[in-house]
Formats: structure tokens, C-alpha cells, sequence
């Protein structure tokens, strides 16, 4: 059985280049004033290489995160050309954006854990007396 350590190497710094370019773009070149402060958290590039899937975290409430969607997908064309010049891609991957609301789901299990430790506090307090 052939060994793919070469393609997946090769797969792996396709991501964090496309990580890079993407955020570069995002950072600087993109005008649209839809777009506010957003950043790429994770590249999930397809198996067959064909997609791309960017995970993106938008700063402020959730109608800014949709203004910046908006714009991001109406710039797809853009940064899908802008990807395939910079990386000399033979065939550019198209580009998805999805926002990542990972950080959020994180922020209410942290509220959640200090619930119910404040729970525990409360009746080991009222367990002594």
C-alpha cells in the first residue's frame, strides 16, 4: 500500500497558504465598507482540493457579522482570482465563507461550568452547618 505522506504535506501547506492569502486579503485589500473586523479561524480545504471552506469570526453583534458576510460574499469572485494569482494555482478553489460561532458556543459553556460551581460552593456551604 502506497504511502500519501507527500499529498498530505502538500494538502497541509496548501491550507495555511490559503489561511495566509485569505487573511491578507481580508486585512487589507478588500474596500467594501460592508466588511468590518473579521478574521479567518480555521481552512478546510475539500479532499479533492475543489472547495475551500473559511471558518471566519466577525467582531461585534450579529448584525455586523451579517453586513460582513454579505460583503464577503459578494467579494467571492475577487478572492477566489486573487487566490489563484498568488498561489499560482493551476485550478482555484472555490471559496465558501462560513461564520464560525465557535466562540460564542464557548463563551456560554464558560458561563454555564461557573453556574454550576457556584452550585457546588452553595451547597457544600450549606452542608457544614
Amino acid at each position: 500500500m502506497p504511502e500519501h505522506r507527500g499529498r498530505e504535506y502538500h494538502r497541509e501547506r496548501l491550507r495555511e497558504a490559503l489561511r495566509e492569502e485569505i487573511w491578507a486579503l481580508l486585512e487589507g485589500e478588500l474596500r467594501d465598507p460592508r466588511i468590518g473586523l473579521a478574521s479567518v479561524n480555521e481552512v478546510l480545504l475539500a479532499p479533492n482540493g475543489r472547495t475551500v471552506e473559511v471558518l471566519i469570526a466577525v467582531e461585534g453583534d450579529a448584525e455586523e457579522a451579517r453586513q460582513t458576510m454579505e460583503g464577503l460574499n459578494a467579494a467571492t469572485g475577487f478572492i477566489r482570482y486573487q487566490i489563484g494569482e498568488r498561489l499560482r494555482l493551476r485550478r482555484s478553489p472555490e471559496v465558501i465563507f462560513r461564520l464560525d460561532r465557535s466562540g460564542g458556543y464557548q463563551a456560554r459553556v464558560e458561563e454555564l461550568l461557573k453556574r454550576v460551581e457556584k452550585r457546588k460552593k452553595r451547597a457544600e456551604g450549606k452542608g457544614k452547618k
